[in-house]
């Protein structure tokens, strides 16, 4: 069992770095220069791999849609890219999902940074309060 594991691990790292390559050098399409690889998952029998990407800008839920349908289209390119790349008998199918994940980080930093303003604003008062002598 733990070595299943370990090749669906090596597995999942060759795909997100011939991936990348791939998408970085062979791939024209200009929707697809601005995606950034976030994570590859393996299904245990090797057949399906998720590809979970981001973009490097704020995009709208249209933008995702449509370099998903891109990446979609030209998975099949990919896999036989890989194919050529690596000497796996089958190379699993590609389907890219966006991913979620990076833009809730970014919204909880954002609110995080309005509570630590926040506070020091409700703390810098109670600081100038209380630094006053008493008689």
């Amino acid at each position: 069992m733990g070595k299943e594991f370990e090749r669906t691990q090596r597995i999942s790292h060759f795909l997100h770095e011939e991936l990348a390559r791939l998408l970085q050098k062979t791939v024209r399409d200009p929707r697809v220069q601005e995606v950034s690889l976030t994570g590859v998952e393996v299904s245990r029998d090797l057949s399906h791999a998720k590809v979970f990407f981001t973009l490097m800008d704020d995009a709208s839920a249209e933008d995702r849609a449509e370099v998903t349908a891109v990446l979609s289209k030209v998975s099949g390119f990919l896999r036989s890219e890989l194919a050529k790349a690596s000497t796996m008998r089958t190379v699993p199918r590609i389907s890219f999902r966006f991913d979620e994940s990076v833009g809730r980080g970014r919204d909880m930093e954002t609110l995080l940074r309005e509570v630590r303003l926040a506070d020091e604003k409700l703390h810098s008062g109670d600081l100038g309060d209380a630094s006053e002598p008493e008689d």
